[in-house]
């Protein structure tokens, strides 16, 4: 085997172009290394020099082929060598992408981030050297595809979680020629060491009781076992789905959504004090104090018809609402609202406005899955709990 005449080391390279001011004569310089690299690279292949005959000889030279390849510098033109039979193939390619890769990433990462492709092919026009179509930026972040897929399909049976905050907001995809809400299925639990974890994401058609069922179906699929508690909306289809398809499950109505349904349905003017009352209901230290003081409520304000639809809304829905007070107290404030998740969303709306119409759903989930990604990774830092529980009984 012969040796090569040069040891090319493409950290260093890329550090010092990058760092360079570059100009077309170092350019030119950068293409005749490579180009001399290629050759060597060939020649070590076929184990022999040009023109030299050998009746043992595998294979044979056969010419060039020009390509074209960007680099942090700018496009530069390549003469890449081939063989007759098409057995020889070089590393420069594999050896700058991976250099390359974290780069990359970061152009996926920024538009992770919420910065719109517009701005990253601006961005890359200071890199490269030229401006890359918006098509190809796209495409980069296609790379957080396997990633995403992965996180979003990790078997969830080695855990036990004890509780299930589940939720949806609505984004646009564009279908064809017309574009079209879709919703954003995404579930947090918590597992009974008090640790929480992102665990189901789905973008589908919007909220129904088999939508909701499919989303439940998934997290099963992998391994997802009955929780204590769901927290979630009083959506009708949700409700339906929690109670098929986790028996023995208790429902907590998130009391922020249905203190918000009660004052609603209150009078403009002169409730404050009323506002309030129902306000302590869900603040009392225990159940019994919680039922003594909605009685006091409908003892109070019964006999004044225009709270009539507020006492109704307040005994339809109290029951549902105070499942949290069966939960070890230290667990109250953080599962009987579901603040949690709207944080969470949130932050996704946040990167989603961004983009504002999405392409085709894959493009939504890749976007939704990367953030979601991200979030978790600081959620709770330093072994930090989001529960810490006295005892996990």
């Amino acid at each position: 085997m012969t040796q090569l005449n040069f040891t090319l080391n493409f950290e260093s390279l890329k550090e010092e172009i990058t760092t360079s001011g570059l100009n077309d004569v170092t350019k030119s310089m950068l293409v005749l290394l490579l180009n001399d690299y290629m050759e060597q690279e060939r020649n070590d292949y076929m184990d022999n020099k040009p023109y030299d005959r050998s009746e043992e000889r595998h294979d044979y030279r056969n010419g060039y082929y020009n390509r074209d390849y960007f680099l942090n510098i700018g496009r530069i033109n390549l003469k890449v060598p081939r063989t007759r039979y098409q057995s020889f193939t070089t590393d420069v390619f594999e050896k700058y992408e991976r250099c390359d890769q974290a780069l990359l990433l970061s152009m996926a990462e920024m538009v992770v981030n919420g910065v719109s492709t517009r701005k990253v092919t601006n961005i890359t026009k200071q890199l490269y050297g030229e401006t890359l179509s918006k098509s190809y930026v796209s495409e980069l972040t296609e790379k957080l595809d396997p990633m995403v897929k992965k996180w979003a399909n990790r078997g969830l049976g080695v855990q036990n979680y004890r509780y299930l905050f589940v939720d949806a907001t609505y984004i646009k995809v564009r279908e064809s020629d017309r574009v079209v809400s879709k919703a954003v299925y995404i579930g947090l639990g918590v597992r009974v060491d008090g640790t929480r974890e992102i665990i189901g994401l789905k973008v589908a058609q919007a909220e129904s009781e088999e939508n909701w069922k499919e989303f439940f179906e998934y997290l099963k699929g992998r391994g997802f076992q009955s929780p204590k508690l769901v927290i979630s909306d009083a959506h009708e289809g949700l409700k339906n789905a929690i109670e098929k398809k986790f028996i023995g499950t208790s429902w907590q109505r998130c009391t922020v959504h249905f203190k918000r349904n009660i004052f609603d349905k209150m009078p403009k003017k002169n409730s404050f004090k009323a506002k309030e009352l129902v306000k302590s209901i869900f603040e009392a230290p225990t159940v019994q104090i919680s039922r003594q003081l909605k009685d006091q409520f409908i003892s109070t304000y019964g006999e004044d018809q225009k709270y009539a639809p507020v006492i109704q809304t307040l005994e339809t829905g109290y029951e549902d609402a105070i499942q949290f007070y069966a939960e070890p107290t230290e667990a109250h404030k953080h599962i009987k609202t579901t603040n949690v998740l709207e944080r969470l969303n949130g932050e996704v709306k946040r990167r989603t406005d961004v983009i504002r119409i999405f392409p085709h759903e894959q493009s939504a989930f890749r976007l939704i899955g990367a953030v979601l990604m991200q979030y978790e990774e600081r959620m709770d830092q330093g072994n930090r709990k989001y529960i810490y529980f006295k005892n996990r009984n």
